[in-house]
């Protein structure tokens, strides 16, 4: 009598949310996580802010897909100029509600202060955007902003596993931003534990030659 063998069942691809950013979508085999959240992580002038803003572009331009920008540093306008800059008009985008670019204001001395912290009511604020729109595309730029005055690990911890869990509960496609850390990811070490992809952006000058790299890290 032959043996019994488990059943195997085949893999099944995860969805992918095609980002139209020339190159990408064919190294990552068809985009970023569906419903999910993708980590883009990177010094200064790596271009963290162009990915983010090129895929909510695409997406609202090629796949009919409206998007949330919320910025915690740049403003609005700067914003809109940088895009303009590029070839994207994002005030066009947004008369025809295909994108929403909001610049939300950290004040890191209340926080200090107060030793209370709290995003419901940055969950308010994206939520009626996301509703108002109906979007399907979600940036974050940049998310240390959200925990600059902030010490306690436990905390920063709590708050990015309920803004992450909030954003695949809503079936939204993010791409959240941070800063490069020293010998880590990130700044805090703990983004990249929960975001479910991690893309490495690099851009380095060696002998007078500017080179930009892009890693897809997780």
């Amino acid at each position: 009598m032959a043996a019994k063998t488990d059943a195997v069942t085949p893999a099944r691809p995860l969805a992918k949310s095609p980002t139209g950013i020339r190159g990408l979508d064919s190294l990552t085999g068809g985009g970023l996580p569906l419903g999910r959240s993708t980590l883009v992580c990177g010094g200064a002038g790596s271009g963290k802010t162009l990915f983010a803003m090129e895929f909510l572009f695409r997406g609202a331009t090629e796949f009919n897909e409206p998007g949330v920008f919320m910025a915690f540093e740049e403003s609005k306008a700067k914003l809109h100029a940088n895009g303009a800059s590029l070839g994207f008009d994002l005030e066009r985008l947004a008369s025809k509600k295909k994108l929403v670019v909001d610049y939300v204001h950290i004040d890191r001395s209340e926080i200090e202060e107060t030793g209370e912290y709290d995003l419901g009511g940055l969950f308010a604020r994206l939520s009626h955007h996301v509703k108002s729109i109906g979007a399907k595309r979600v940036v974050l730029d940049t998310i240390e902003v959200l925990f600059s005055g902030l010490k306690e690990q436990g905390i920063i911890r709590s708050e990015l596993n309920r803004l992450f869990r909030w954003i695949e509960e809503e079936g939204l496609t993010a791409v959240v931003t941070a800063e490069r850390g020293e010998g880590q990811m990130t700044r805090y070490g703990l983004e990249e534990y929960i975001s479910d992809c991690v893309i490495l952006l690099d851009h380095r000058v060696t002998e007078e030659l500017s080179t930009r790299r892009l890693r897809v890290g997780k």
